[in-house]
C-alpha cells in the first residue's frame, strides 16, 4: 500500500490484519503471508510509529485507553504459562501448534519487555489473570 496514515488507518479500520508498503512488498510481503498464516498482525516499522503517536494523541486528549496491550489470545496463554502448562499443554488446549504458541509467547514477551516465564507468571498475577 501507500506510505500514508490514513490509508493505513483506514485498513485498520476496514479490518486489516497488517499493512505492507509498496515499496518494499519484495522485502516484506513472504513475511507478511506467514504472520497471517499464523493469525499475527504484520505492520511495517513506520506504520508502529504512526501508531504509537496516535495512541499517545488519545491519551492526551483523554480518551479511555485499553486495559491491557495484550490481545484476549495472548492473555489466555499468558494465564496458561502462569498455571504452569507446557507449550504443548497449551497446545492441546487451545487446539492450536506448539510453534504458534511459541511465536505468541515470544510476541508477549515482547509487548511487556520480559523475559522468562517468571516474569510473565508475576504479570499474570499483578493483571489479575490468576491467583496467587
Amino acid at each position: 500500500m501507500y506510505d500514508n496514515e490514513q490509508y493505513f488507518f483506514e485498513a485498520l479500520k476496514a479490518g486489516a490484519s497488517g499493512y505492507v508498503l509498496k515499496s518494499v512488498a519484495d522485502q516484506d510481503l513472504l513475511e507478511a503471508c506467514r504472520a497471517a498464516m499464523r493469525g499475527e498482525p504484520f505492520l511495517y516499522p513506520g506504520a508502529v510509529t504512526a501508531l504509537i503517536r496516535d495512541y499517545l494523541q488519545r491519551a492526551r486528549q483523554g480518551e479511555r485507553m485499553p486495559d491491557s496491550i495484550l490481545t484476549p489470545r495472548e492473555e489466555e496463554i499468558v494465564k496458561l504459562i502462569a498455571e504452569g502448562n507446557s507449550a504443548k499443554e497449551i497446545a492441546e488446549t487451545l487446539f492450536i501448534s506448539v510453534k504458534t504458541v511459541d511465536r505468541h509467547r515470544a510476541n508477549i514477551l515482547q509487548k511487556l519487555g520480559m523475559r522468562d516465564r517468571l516474569e510473565l507468571t508475576r504479570y499474570a498475577i499483578r493483571a489479575g489473570l490468576v491467583e496467587p
